[in-house]
């Protein structure tokens, strides 16, 4: 009887999204640049025009639980497409960065039946476009041409064909799905994650958060990274629900423009990729722009390096916090925002860290022998679970060994201290076994990325007779500067252990990444076995026996 009368709720859908966005936050924005300028909408213009959207899809014979996918830049159009799973529709993003058999394999795999393309994006997709099998459909977003698209529906003549007023959306169950992410595939095939209603909104809630991002109605937000990224991060569901003002970059990623645009938008938060950050910091401390309405940057995709966090905070007053997640998380898992009361060093200790781990989310270390302590030195591969952590793949078995007893294995390798603040020290797969003992890729690049000269760091293993793997570094150094290998070794020495020191490394002009922006490792070790890295060497180092 108790427990019935505590019961007053309902399901937890998008559609409580898009019915604030029509109601409370009807004055909230969304700003898109383009090429013409910045075009502007009311939360409740958007509103209106996912329900004219709903109806365009409905009558192109879009069921429920049909997959509706993007290959778009970030827009207020993107936007609109957010809301569609209000109609119960799947939404899948498709990266626009994917390779060619990547994008086919994803389409199809998916069964996607339309998909909307900016045309600026035509180019690429046209490519693909042939060895997609279930498509019926592709809608240009602008007025650019259409290529050899077969099938093709112009956005805005599909709204305005559409009579007014509300679209019936179906009450659906909060678990039901409604988006399709696929990871970026650097082994095998890329994994489809489906994310359902409930767990999109509990994870909007959670970026709302005083210890995550903290988005509230009074900011003005820049999701830089892709909305086919894991949701840009949950980023634009989370102002939606609370009316904060969305600033879309469209397809202008430079550090130029976005510099501009956080000046005249006096945006507040944003998110990206350190490698956005890296060339904003260029184009800040050449050309000084008013950064001064920019609050909070969340950042992550890799390891964020302290001395660009450091290099913002002290020359333009940014706040760079360092985030943590993955496709399957959603993705926020961890947050690097310190203690209350630390200073100096010991408040820079934590901002380094992989982060805390968030509320509703829970994590633990597994090791050989079982599940390791939280003393921050103990090592394990971190497990996760929660409400917005994937339990499965969609549709693959081949990754099944990734989920067990309701936990994910992430294959980070981490410690974890008593007050939950997570330090990642590896992937499992990145490890170096050097003399039996091992030696973390992540920690020699971060040490190595704090050299004035080094842009990026990426460490791999290299084949070695006497100690198994010895730690290689290809670095990229910043513009017109040239460290030798020795330079960089004698930086290092105080930062590492000693038989940690690489003996070679290799100067190159990018690390390379997958399609969100991470070191793709994979890559690097293909030319080292190639023979396609050149190496620079120093006095060799002493590994331990």
């Amino acid at each position: 009887m108790l427990e019935g009368l505590m019961q007053n709720d309902y399901q937890l859908t998008l559609k409580h999204v898009l019915d604030r966005m029509r109601g409370q936050c009807a004055d909230g924005e969304v700003a898109t640049l383009r090429d013409d300028g910045i075009t502007r909408a009311s939360y409740g213009d958007v509103a209106e025009r996912v329900d004219r959207l709903c109806k365009a899809l409905e009558q192109l014979g879009v069921k429920e639980g049909d997959r509706v996918a993007t290959f778009m830049w970030n827009s207020q159009e993107h936007l609109e497409l957010y809301m569609t799973p209000c109609m119960g529709i799947v939404l899948h993003m498709l990266n626009i960065r994917l390779f060619p058999e990547q994008l086919t394999y994803i389409a199809n795999h998916a069964q996607d039946k339309v998909i909307f393309v900016d045309d600026s994006l035509v180019p690429l997709l046209e490519k693909v476009a042939p060895t997609f099998e279930t498509v019926e459909h592709f809608v240009i977003v602008g007025d650019g041409d259409a290529g050899s698209l077969p099938n093709t529906l112009r956005y805005e003549d599909l709204l305005a064909e559409q009579e007014p007023g509300r679209y019936e959306y179906p009450e659906l169950d909060e678990r039901t799905a409604a988006g399709l992410c696929y990871t970026s595939g650097t082994t095998g095939n890329p994994k489809g994650v489906l994310y359902s209603h409930r767990s999109n909104m509990l994870h909007s809630l959670g970026m709302g958060l005083a210890d995550t991002l903290g988005i509230k109605a009074s900011d003005r937000v820049l999701p830089v990274v892709p909305m086919f990224h894991v949701n840009a991060w949950g980023i634009p569901y989370a102002c939606a629900m609370v009316g904060a003002d969305l600033v879309m970059p469209g397809k202008f990623l430079q550090g130029e423009p976005l510099a501009k645009l956080i000046e005249d938008e006096k945006v507040t938060v944003a998110g990206a990729v350190p490698t956005i950050w890296m060339d904003l910091l260029r184009v800040a401390d050449e050309k000084q722009p008013d950064l001064s309405s920019l609050d909070t940057v969340m950042c992550g995709g890799a390891a964020v390096p302290e001395s660009l966090m450091r290099a913002f905070e002290e020359r333009h007053g940014v706040m760079i916090v360092q985030g943590w997640g993955m496709t399957e998380t959603s993705p926020i898992g961890a947050v690097a925002r310190p203690p209350a009361g630390l200073e100096g060093e010991d408040h820079w200790a934590y901002r380094r860290m992989t982060g805390r781990i968030v509320p509703l989310v829970e994590v633990r270390l597994m090791g050989d022998d079982g599940e390791v302590p939280w003393d921050g030195e103990s090592t394990g591969e971190v497990e996760i679970r929660g409400p917005w952590i994937a339990s499965d793949y969609y549709e693959d078995p081949s990754g099944a060994d990734k989920f067990h007893d309701g936990w994910l294995r992430t294959g980070d390798i981490a410690t974890m201290d008593s007050r939950g603040f997570m330090q990642i020290t590896d992937r499992a797969k990145d490890l170096i076994k050097s003399g039996g003992e091992w030696i973390s890729s992540v920690e020699l690049e971060n040490a190595l990325m704090a050299h004035p000269d080094v842009l990026e760091a990426a460490v791999i293993a290299k084949p070695d007779e006497r100690w198994t793997e010895r730690p290689l570094a290809c670095v990229v150094c910043k513009e017109g500067a040239k460290p030798s290998a020795e330079d960089l070794r004698k930086h290092l020495e105080p930062l590492v252990a000693k038989w940690w020191l690489p003996d070679e490394y290799a100067f190159i002009e990018a690390v390379p990444k997958t399609s969100v922006g991470k070191f793709d490792k994979k890559v690097l070790r293909g030319q080292l076995a190639d023979g396609a890295l050149e190496t620079e060497g120093t006095a060799a180092a002493q590994p331990a026996s």
